[in-house]
């Protein structure tokens, strides 16, 4: 039998903890954000990558430099151009880009699809020429396109291209973006309709971009969705909610167990850092998220 519910105590017990972390102390996994401290070895079940344009402030060798220092497989969002250097360190190329027109003009809006098919045969052949797996994509704004029309032009788009993806063994992957704060309007802001798109183009070669920072905002329920939906996601991205910066006990998401989740579907694929870095120490930051995200 439970001890019957005492508020005094309870009141202490919430004192003593808010003591403790006053004091420093942190339910997240240890690890100083050091630029001097040696990087324990990854436990090898999370394929970590980061986002290219959030360490925009160190050159592209700098921070292949620490991502190959670090563990890390590869940098998510650098244009072909720069590949060449990303393999100079043994790194990959995650999430490739650079074929879309822009975020707000995309698939579902059928005056871009002849751009758009253009880009994206060209650039999957790019992607698979270079050994590498993922590319980039956006659904576009609404503006006055409705949700379903939008689907029904996302899916003659893409169809149009998907098939030369499958022959090249490349993956499209749209990403889910949240339209209440940072991308008003962004038509594929939530996972329902991301997923109902996956269904209907009905093949492996696509996938979605679960970003849960985005997600948070937009829905979140986040360690539910990933139970539920997992097999449409290809790729995730991480960053702290509110405010994407680091994804620490400062913010409101509670890592370790959204990447367990993660890792109990089994996901083989990559996992970015997309967070700003609000400390000083930017690369220090980094290390701290991929030990936390390391389960």
């Amino acid at each position: 039998m439970t001890q019957p519910f005492n508020r005094r105590n309870a009141i202490k017990n919430i004192i003593a903890g808010s003591a403790a972390l006053a004091a420093g102390s942190s339910v997240l996994p240890a690890y100083a954000a050091d630029k001097n401290t040696t990087m324990p070895a990854l436990k090898g079940n999370i394929n970590h990558t980061v986002c290219r344009w959030c360490f925009s402030s160190f050159t592209l060798d700098e921070l292949c430099a620490a991502v190959k220092e670090m563990g890390l497989v590869g940098i998510d969002l650098v244009p072909p151009k720069d590949w060449p250097t990303l393999k100079k360190y043994g790194l990959v190329s995650t999430m490739c880009n650079g074929a879309e027109i822009s975020l707000t003009k995309g698939w579902n809006d059928k005056q871009y699809h002849e751009q758009l098919i253009k880009n994206y045969t060209e650039h999957i052949d790019l992607v698979a020429a270079a050994g590498f797996k993922n590319l980039f994509c956006a659904s576009g704004n609404r503006g006055t396109i409705d949700d379903e029309t939008g689907l029904k032009n996302c899916v003659d788009g893409l169809k149009q291209v998907i098939g030369h993806a499958e022959k090249k063994g490349v993956v499209l992957t749209m990403e889910l973006l949240n339209s209440k704060i940072d991308h008003k309007d962004y038509m594929c802001d939530r996972t329902p309709w991301g997923v109902e798109l996956c269904k209907r183009i009905g093949s492996p070669n696509f996938k979605l971009l679960y970003d849960i920072y985005h997600m948070q905002i937009d829905e979140g329920d986040v360690i539910r969705t990933i139970r539920d939906y997992n097999v449409y996601f290809g790729h995730y991205h991480t960053a702290g909610v509110p405010g994407r910066h680091e994804i620490d006990e400062t913010q409101e998401l509670y890592y370790p167990a959204i990447m367990n989740e993660i890792k109990k579907t089994g996901f083989t694929g990559y996992v970015a850092q997309e967070f700003i870095p609000a400390a000083a120490d930017k690369l220090g930051s980094l290390r701290k998220a991929v030990m936390i995200c390391d389960v």
